[in-house]
């Protein structure tokens, strides 16, 4: 099993949507970075765990746990010229984008805000904490989970 944190915008999908129901698996759709989309389609596998982390809002940080329940297939929206996702270079025979199902697992009781986990020494190395990461999927480290965790 792999660890990973997939950023959202929580007007998109939060974690409460997530919760409101919570034996559907909701598609992560509209991964539009390659080397995001690399990880999506080349090593996030079902049985993974995602921290769902709520980017581009008020409040900055890791709100939950969801587990991946379906590995990557073609993501719809790239097809859906109605869709802010749409990309007319993909087709069915050659599409360019991938989606994951993810399944809630939980809330976390607070918020983790970035501000925090940038001060955990232990957590140099996450992507997230970098300087200039801007990825909406990318790995955690087992190390990585558990001190997250442990701060939750």
């Amino acid at each position: 099993m792999n660890y990973w944190l997939f950023k959202t915008e929580p007007d998109e999908c939060s974690i409460d949507d997530f919760a409101l129901a919570p034996d559907t698996p909701i598609v992560w759709e509209g991964v539009r970075n390659y080397q995001a989309r690399n990880f999506l389609r080349d090593e996030v596998a079902a049985g993974d765990q995602v921290f769902i982390y709520h980017s581009s809002c008020k409040h900055i940080g890791i709100a939950g746990i969801a587990s991946v329940v379906k590995s990557a297939y073609p993501d719809p929206s790239q097809f859906d010229s109605n869709s802010h996702y749409f990309d007319n270079k993909a087709t069915g025979q050659k599409p360019r984008w991938v989606a994951v199902d993810l399944q809630f697992v939980s809330k976390l009781p607070q918020l983790i805000r970035l501000d925090k986990l940038k001060n955990v020494a232990t957590l140099v190395e996450l992507p997230l904490v970098r300087k200039g990461n801007r990825l909406s999927v990318m790995p955690v480290t087992c190390a990585q989970w558990q001190t997250i965790m442990a701060l939750s």
